[in-house]
């Protein structure tokens, strides 16, 4: 017994003795593979090669170290060994075809391109009807720049396969690669048909890899083609939509939208919002073409009331920037505002359309007391939205203002503040109140709101804060009694409030009394857009040229210089001038905020395209 015991206890020690010896080699392995791997990163081959030659003889290490190996070898011009190895590792793991390309690879470094091409054809045969070893011998064709048999290698794949859409997004990569574009967008295109879930990583990866203008020429010409081939392919039609509307070309863009809205049955919603996106950006035109459309089809559906409500704003939006404003316009737009609630009632669905009235009878009809009344009326009836109760507030306070009631309006814009405390709806009251102290000269309690606003979580109101941050600041640096500013600050309290012969005086007056001061600038823009809005364009190009003139590297430099393009396009009509400002304004602002819209009505009147 005690002898079987024995030999029990001299089996463990041996084995104890065993796996202390593995363990001490594999850990002389790994510092040797960490000092191998640290010469290849200082390019020291020679003695990485030493260290490689003796790891390599360990098979548990072979995967491991191959790769660095590898390129050790080449880089040492030792291709004899390199095909050694390479055979070595085939024969390890016979279902890889990296390593039948990387035998190719060898005797391409020895100038002997008829065996490479036969090895990688091997793999292409061979390896073609497994999914995952075609992404792998593609990729590694990739890593050793042969991208025609990447695309080779994915195309057997897909014909083995039998699928006309596999490996649709690796294709599109080396397609990318090859600079073959209509290639690549096809199989993007091809990948996003397979599934719903694909569109959104399609629109971005298109979105990624189209950078140049000319690019998305190209991709809507493939998707014009491809719905000529395959017309009951929605998904074709909704990269067109989503097109379109990234080069804001809105009419088109509606095309796309109606057969959707036709095929899914949207009822015009999808309609409405591409509608709103082209009142966003002042398309007005087509806005219209959209909720008309909207009003027409779907008289009794759910999306009739917003439609109207938008189709009307939107030839409002028309009539207030026709200089100088149409008054009998103004009042058929409040008759159609009327028609629209007095067909739906005075309620939730038509608020927005009292609203829309009062300020028209405020702002343009000078009637005042009405507006207030409406207002009144429409904040009682809205109790419980209290969104829509914080704007009449907002609304009303505008009114007071105009009405040269200062401590009505900051009463008014301060229950918003309190009402939708952190909401943009509270930050666009304080912003009011803002303006309101820089309209009075009380500069330093203006900059108190605006020091909050330039944290507001909209763009929008955070931008306008530190605009006027800005000009108050820039304006007081070198001029401490603030005079100048004080009297711009009181004209542009004109402005708003419509007096607009009184402010213009003041104006012409300030040019005169301020001359070479820091406001001058201002003074010369808030000058010209009067005057367009007086309905005198040419007096007002000739200030615009002067600012792009004096201060064209100031902050109005750029505004300046698409304003001018702006006028001769639409207001006297002149394309060809219109087309040279737009040009030159991509040249001169490369990186101005109005580079997109720059380039986009440059080629519009260029005729790239039509809307």
């Amino acid at each position: 017994m005690w002898i079987r015991n024995l030999g029990w206890y001299f089996g463990m020690v041996g084995l104890l003795v065993v796996g202390a010896s593995l363990a001490l080699q594999a850990q002389n392995e790994a510092q040797n593979l960490q000092i191998a791997e640290e010469y290849f990163s200082r390019q020291e081959y020679e003695k990485a090669r030493e260290i490689y030659d003796k790891l390599a003889r360990s098979p548990r290490l072979a995967g491991t170290i191959y790769r660095n190996y590898f390129k050790t070898l080449l880089l040492l011009k030792d291709y004899k060994e390199a095909e050694k190895l390479v055979k070595k590792m085939a024969r390890l793991e016979p279902e890889n075809p990296i390593y039948f390309i990387d035998e190719g690879f060898c005797w391409e470094k020895q100038s002997r391109p008829e065996q490479a091409t036969s090895l990688y054809e091997l793999v292409l045969n061979n390896f073609r009807k497994v999914s995952q070893s075609v992404l792998r011998a593609a990729e590694h064709f990739l890593v050793i720049d042969q991208s025609e048999y990447a695309e080779k290698m994915l195309l057997a794949g897909r014909k083995a396969g039998r699928d006309r859409a596999a490996f649709a997004v690796e294709l599109a990569q080396v397609y990318q690669l090859r600079n073959r574009p209509d290639e690549m967008i096809g199989e993007y295109l091809l990948y996003a048909t397979q599934s719903r879930s694909n569109i959104d990583y399609v629109k971005g990866a298109l979105q990624d890899r189209l950078t140049q203008a000319e690019d998305f020429d190209r991709l809507e010409q493939v998707l014009l083609q491809k719905l000529q081939q395959e017309a009951n392919e929605s998904t074709y039609n909704e990269f067109l939509l989503w097109l379109y509307i990234q080069q804001k070309r809105f009419y088109r863009a509606f095309i796309q939208a109606k057969a959707l809205d036709k095929r899914f049955k949207l009822e015009g919603s999808e309609l409405l919002s591409i509608g709103l996106i082209s009142m966003r950006n002042e398309d007005f035109e087509s806005a219209q073409k959209i909720f008309e459309y909207i009003i027409q089809t779907y008289p009794n559906g759910a999306n009739y009331p917003s439609a109207r409500h938008h189709f009307i704003q939107a030839k409002e939006e028309v009539v207030k920037r026709t200089y100088p404003i149409n008054l009998d316009a103004i009042r058929s737009l409040i008759g159609d505002y009327q028609a629209l609630i007095d067909e739906l009632g005075k309620n939730y669905k038509t608020f927005d359309d009292m609203r829309a009235i009062a300020q028209l009878y405020a702002f343009y009809l000078d009637d005042k007391d009405r507006a207030i009344t409406i207002l009144e009326e429409a904040a009682r009836l809205s109790q419980g939205y209290a969104d829509f109760l914080a704007e009449c507030k907002t609304d009303l306070g505008d009114i007071y203002l105009l009405k040269n009631e200062p401590w009505e309006a900051t009463l008014l814009y301060s229950q918003v503040e309190k009402l939708k405390k952190d909401h943009p709806l509270g930050y666009e009251a304080k912003l009011r109140n803002a303006k309101l102290s820089y309209y009075k000269g009380e500069f330093e309690l203006a900059e108190e709101h605006l020091n909050i606003l330039k944290e507001a979580t909209s763009r929008e109101i955070a931008n306008n804060a530190m605009a006027l941050s800005l000009l108050i600041r820039d304006n007081l640096v070198f001029d401490t009694t603030g005079v100048a500013l004080r009297e711009y600050a009181q004209i542009e309290l004109l402005m708003f409030q419509h007096k607009d012969e009184e402010a213009l005086r003041r104006l012409i007056k300030m040019q005169s009394e301020f001359a070479g001061h820091t406001i001058t600038d201002e003074v010369l823009w808030s000058h010209s857009l009067l005057l367009l809005k007086m309905g005198k364009a040419t007096e007002a190009l000739s200030l615009l040229e002067k600012i792009v003139q004096d201060y064209g590297d100031g902050i109005l430099g750029d505004d300046a210089f698409f304003r001018m393009g702006l006028v001769y396009e639409e207001t006297l009509q002149n394309k060809e001038k219109a087309q040279e400002i737009y040009k030159n304004h991509l040249i001169k602002y490369p990186g101005s905020i109005y580079t997109a819209e720059a380039r986009r009505r440059f080629r519009v009147l260029r005729g790239d395209f039509l809307n």
